[in-house]
């Protein structure tokens, strides 16, 4: 049960982390953000990403082993950059709607869970 509350807390984190990290890329498409400054922007995604801490910090430390969770360090690493890739891609593609996936973008996530493999992979 703790692999799975590690999970949806990192996927709720980096929801807030793309969110603040891109989200004001598309400040043209928000009609009151427009005539924000490069300052007030900053202030914005630092918002967003107190949101994202408070979900990444309990996510680390229910599931690192060390605290009695499921995941190695290397582990819960390579699980967050796995969910903030496909949480990215999906906030890109279906609300930004400014990228559209091409092969490339395929195969680079293919040798992205190639090394899922690798990094789970008991030798």
């Amino acid at each position: 049960m703790k692999a799975f509350y590690t999970i949806l807390l990192l996927i709720l984190s980096n929801i807030f982390m793309t969110l603040a990290w891109y989200g004001h890329l598309q400040v043209k498409k928000v009609s009151f953000l427009q005539g924000f400054g490069l300052f007030s922007v900053i202030l914005i995604s630092w918002g967003l990403a107190f949101f994202e801490y408070i979900f990444q910090v309990p996510a680390n430390k229910i599931g690192f082993k060390g605290n009695g969770g499921d995941f190695s360090l290397f582990e819960l690493k390579i699980i967050q950059e796995i969910i903030s890739l496909v949480v990215f891609t999906l906030i890109v593609v279906f609300v930004f709607k400014t990228e559209k996936l091409a092969w490339n973008h395929a195969v680079g996530f293919f040798l992205i869970v190639l090394a899922v493999f690798f990094v789970f992979k008991k030798w």
